[in-house]
């Protein structure tokens, strides 16, 4: 092998790399963990963490696939954005034949060890996500509406359910409870980064809130469903799946959601529409995560 191709490898690998997205599939990857180990009573045997493990790996292989495919359905779109035109198929690196296979290659593969090694209800959960997103949400919803973000954020709180079924085999209202959530908390956090990426949004013709209703418009729907969002992350508590330690985390969390929204609705700046983004991340994975030890505590 030459030094150049040697070089190359590496290289290689991680422009398929970057196709799935990783940041983004590790937090769905993280939720359907949470959607897991809600479901189990009490500490997991060892078997059921190998069923997690494999359940995860799946969710990872699919979720993957579905970014890749992304990929090539936003290729122009990708270009013309600066952030996103560092990608690899935006950049032309790698081929629109090149990527298909490969989400094929991932898709194939995560479906399957759903299927055999988790269980078939997953596996069809799974394959609909990649579906609803891939295209329903890419390829219909997103150039053609600018609630976009609310109607295809169905497959982005999806995560929950399919960790769920996983464990159970079934969808139960708890799991509708987290997927509420994420739901909500969708076109909040999404909006936000919209405001300050607007010119972006502009240049590549795409519907977005900002673009098609203006600044302002879109300042107060971050608020309002910071509001509604409020509410649904109460529910865990109010149905009897979760107790005083997820509460107060919820309740603070919340208001702080609501807070910077506030302040983004009143006296707007590009900073705050950042930090609130930022925020936003937090809200969701602490959020998460208080859920996992008020699970295991006493």
């Amino acid at each position: 092998m030459s030094i150049a191709s040697t070089l190359s490898a590496p290289s290689r690998f991680s422009q398929f790399y970057a196709l799935t997205k990783p940041r983004v599939v590790q937090l769905i990857v993280f939720c359907a963990l949470i959607g897991m180990v809600l479901a189990v009573p009490g500490l997991p045997t060892l078997q059921q963490l190998g069923q997690m493990a494999l359940a995860c790996a799946g969710v990872w292989l699919v979720a993957g696939a579905a970014a890749a495919f992304n990929c090539i359905v936003e290729q122009g779109i990708d270009a013309r954005m600066k952030r996103t035109s560092w990608r690899p198929t935006a950049k032309g690196e790698l081929s629109n034949t090149q990527t298909l296979l490969f989400s094929a290659l991932l898709c194939g593969a995560g479906s399957a060890l759903l299927y055999f090694w988790v269980n078939p209800l997953t596996m069809w959960l799974t394959f609909a996500t990649f579906v609803g997103y891939a295209v329903v949400y890419t390829v219909i919803l997103k150039p053609l509406t600018p609630q976009n973000i609310v109607i295809g954020g169905a497959s982005g709180a999806m995560p929950p359910v399919l960790g769920w079924a996983a464990m159970t085999g079934d969808v139960g209202p708890e799991a509708l409870i987290l997927f509420l959530i994420i739901f909500l908390w969708t076109p909040p956090h999404f909006w936000a980064l919209a405001l300050y990426r607007v010119e972006d949004y502009r240049k590549s013709g795409l519907p977005m809130l900002p673009v098609t209703h203006g600044n302002e418009f879109t300042r107060l729907q971050v608020f309002l469903y910071t509001l509604i969002l409020f509410a649904g992350c109460l529910m865990p508590f109010i149905y009897g799946m979760s107790r005083w330690i997820y509460l107060v985390a919820a309740v603070a969390l919340s208001l702080g959601f609501c807070g910077y929204a506030f302040a983004l609705w009143r006296n707007y700046s590009d900073a705050l529409a950042r930090k609130t983004f930022r925020f936003s991340l937090i809200h969701l994975s602490v959020l998460f995560a208080a859920l996992l030890v008020d699970h295991y505590a006493l």
